[in-house]
């Protein structure tokens, strides 16, 4: 009778390969230190296999989200439609325009306080800013030395992965001289330099 081959020890398999099972099971973005501690090598090694997932994932339906030195799994942007039906999200309530309105602000000049929003929309935003905390799409993130230390805003990890963005750098550029564009409610759009959704 012979054996059965061994199964490979962790040794055996690839970085990239160890990487990718920290990242299936962690619920959250994980930091590179973080993955170089547990797997005992350099922040360096990491961001080569990282960079190596990345090539691998470029034509699968899997994508590495990141987020300044932290990296989390999520699904390809391109296939939304495909996750949301499966998971029974089409209906999901969408952002009203004021909302949307209120996060491109955020997102491009962030961190924010309600004043400099108010300011640039010329209307109160506390009802929208509460919505928007509620969706976990923006987050409170210090106060400023300024009369009444208004509160900072500021995007979260929720927003990228709403917008299917690997980071702040993949906002589309601002151009303040665009007219308002309108499209269907799949698609994202510019309005006044702001990124809006119709």
């Amino acid at each position: 009778m012979t054996d059965s081959p061994a199964e490979p020890t962790p040794r055996e398999l690839t970085l990239e390969a160890r990487v990718e099972a920290l990242l299936f099971v962690s619920p959250s973005r994980v930091s590179i230190s973080q993955l170089a501690q547990i797997l005992e090598t350099s922040p360096r090694e990491i961001e080569l296999a990282l960079e190596q997932l990345e090539s691998t994932y470029a034509s699968r339906g899997i994508r590495l989200q990141r987020s300044n030195r932290s990296i989390q799994l999520t699904t390809a942007p391109e296939l939304a439609n495909d996750v949301e039906r499966f998971l029974g999200l089409e209906e999901t309530t969408s952002l009203s325009r004021a909302a949307l309105e209120v996060l491109a602000i955020i997102a491009y000049q962030q961190p924010v306080t309600r004043p400099q929003i108010d300011s640039i929309r010329g209307v109160n935003s506390d009802s929208v800013l509460r919505t928007l905390l509620r969706h976990g799409l923006i987050e409170e993130v210090g106060r400023t030395e300024a009369p009444g230390r208004p509160i900072l805003y500021s995007t979260t990890e929720e927003f990228l992965a709403h917008f299917g963005l690997g980071s702040l750098a993949d906002l589309p550029p601002l151009n303040l001289e665009q007219e308002p564009v309108l499209k269907n409610d799949s698609e994202m759009v510019e309005r006044e330099g702001d990124l809006e959704e119709s």
